[in-house]
């Protein structure tokens, strides 16, 4: 955002930042993120559980399996409060470099996470009760307030936490790696909750079940402020700001990050692939190790794009290789737009009250999948012709009139 500087004191316009300010790894971020959370979405609509698998799997379902648990599933959330972190911290420092004064870009940051909850209200009743813009929403507001201003040594408290959850994930991999070695066998499946609201049979019934499914979830999703503070930290020391200077921390964030998601997720996976067989108490163990285990996986994912935004900035103008790029950082810009869109379209592909597709059209695993893939290339698509015309996403300008007004 800029302000214009020609107003009287006090009734400046707040103007957007034009498309060459901005900084490309968070966008290709937020975009690939949007994929993840198709996928992890999509399962846990058709197959009506949390997180989405289905607990009996046959033939190449048990590998797909396995595949959301290591790459997908509690791995997206983490991303998205990574990036969500990140964007606070881009917000306030461009309005700070504009000109506005501490306490009017306070004011701002506030009106619009306000406004962001309202959104996740609607969002959460209307269309999807695992919506997360409430939550976040509710978060940007503390963190604003709280944190925001810090000075750094509050802010070191931060990557803190990254070894607070490493030893936490380390004692919780002795924990089942110990009770598999002695023998713990069982027949429990993998742990999941159900989710009513998905299998009402109608509007009316799924609105009512979805408006007491999405406080919960607002509540669920509080501690998250822990990832977002991470993000914050890393946007304070503009890691993906400046992806050179850092190539280094972001080589071994990506790897670290990367692996330790996949081995933590590795049993949860094997669990609901069919592969391995535990008791009640060890269940819970690799549940708990996949859930913390995806919160490396997300910082892994942000470090990992901001290598690849390294990568790409050494290509040259003008070649093909740059369309996909472009594509995906359009989507990563209008990324409100797309996760909105996402939540009507598992309306309408997966409710029972409407087309139902899972019911008809075999795999439930893989008609999710195969869904979410689509849904997903088609906001990449429609993001990248809304950049040729240069046109904003529209729950994007929506949030942006209201936060800042017309002016």
């Amino acid at each position: 955002m800029t302000i214009d500087m020609t107003a009287p004191a006090g009734r400046r316009a707040l103007r957007p930042v034009s498309g060459g300010s901005r900084i490309l790894a968070p966008d290709l971020a937020r975009g690939a993120m949007l994929l993840l959370i198709a996928l992890a979405n999509a399962t846990g609509v058709f197959l009506a559980s949390v997180p989405g698998v289905d607990t009996t799997p046959h033939g190449p379902e048990r590998l797909w399996n396995v595949v959301l648990f290591l790459f997908v599933h509690a791995r997206a959330l983490p991303l998205f409060a990574v990036m969500f972190g990140y964007g606070l911290v881009q917000f306030a420092r461009r309005q700070d470099a504009a000109g506005l004064p501490p306490g009017a870009v306070r004011a701002l940051l506030v009106r619009r996470n306000a406004w962001l909850f309202a959104f996740g209200l609607a969002h959460g009743v209307l269309l999807y009760s695992g919506d997360v813009l409430g939550a976040y929403g509710l978060i940007g507001i503390a963190f604003t307030l709280l944190l925001l201003r810090r000075g750094d040594r509050v802010h070191r408290l931060a990557p803190a936490y990254l070894v607070f959850a490493g030893g936490y994930l380390l004692v919780l991999a002795a924990l089942v790696l110990h009770r598999l070695a002695t023998g713990a066998g069982g027949t429990v499946g993998v742990p999941t909750s159900d989710f009513p609201s998905v299998t009402e049979t109608s509007y009316l019934a799924a609105l009512t079940a979805r408006a007491t499914e999405w406080p919960a979830t607002v509540l669920s999703m509080l501690p998250m402020i822990l990832f977002i503070w991470v993000g914050a930290w890393a946007a304070r020391r503009r890691l993906l700001d400046e992806p050179a200077k850092h190539r280094r921390l972001l080589r071994r964030g990506a790897a670290v990050g990367l692996t330790v998601a996949v081995l933590g997720g590795l049993p949860m996976g094997l669990l609901a692939g069919g592969f391995l067989h535990v008791d009640a108490g060890t269940a819970g163990y690799v549940k708990m190790l996949y859930e913390t285990a995806g919160f490396f996986g997300g910082l892994g994912y942000a470090c990992l794009f901001g290598l690849l935004a390294l990568r790409v900035s050494a290509w040259p103008t003008g070649t093909r290789r740059h369309l996909p790029v472009t594509a995906l950082a359009a989507l990563g810009r209008r990324s409100l737009s797309g996760y909105l869109v996402q939540s009507v379209a598992w309306l309408v592909l997966a409710s029972p009250f409407a087309l139902a597709l899972g019911d008809h059209l075999g795999s439930p695993t893989f008609v999710a999948a195969g869904s979410a893939a689509l849904v997903w290339l088609g906001t990449l698509v429609g993001a990248y012709l809304m950049h040729l015309r240069s046109r904003r996403g529209p729950a994007e300008v929506l949030l942006r009139r209201l936060a800042y007004g017309r002016r």
